[in-house]
């Protein structure tokens, strides 16, 4: 997951992550990946300073997942509304060379799935009131 969010940002698919991280340079910090992992285990909190020796690649990686979040929304809500496709949109990660991990990939697929369902069922209550 790491590499795919690093990956994803320096390729410039995933740069909007919607709000700042506060990364600073400490020589003597942990790594960017153990930082990553302790903000993903809850020892950061959004509003925390994370002291790190790689703040660029902290960086990239946070706003990496919190662009995929919104990115994920978005899209799903495009291709139920037929703007575009999910070929397009994974065909944007292809041509990067960049692989989806599979959790992630399930998670895109489904949420398409969910709202197809909820679209479907509001066009079905629509033509049944109108009878």
């Amino acid at each position: 997951m790491f590499n795919f969010f690093l990956e994803s940002y320096r390729s410039g698919i995933l740069t909007f992550g919607g709000s700042e991280t506060k990364v600073v340079f400490d020589p003597e910090g942990e790594e960017g990946k153990f930082c990553f992992r302790q903000l993903e285990n809850g020892i950061y909190n959004r509003h925390s300073t994370i002291p790190t020796r790689h703040p660029n690649i902290l960086h990239a990686v946070v706003h990496g997942k919190k662009s995929w979040g919104l990115w994920v929304d978005q899209w799903s809500d495009g291709i139920v509304d037929w703007t575009f496709t999910e070929e397009e949109i994974l065909g944007e990660f292809q041509t990067r060379g960049i692989q989806i991990p599979k959790p992630l990939l399930k998670d895109f697929r489904n949420r398409i799935e969910k709202k197809k369902r909820i679209r479907n069922q509001k066009m079905f209550e629509v033509l049944n009131a109108k009878k």
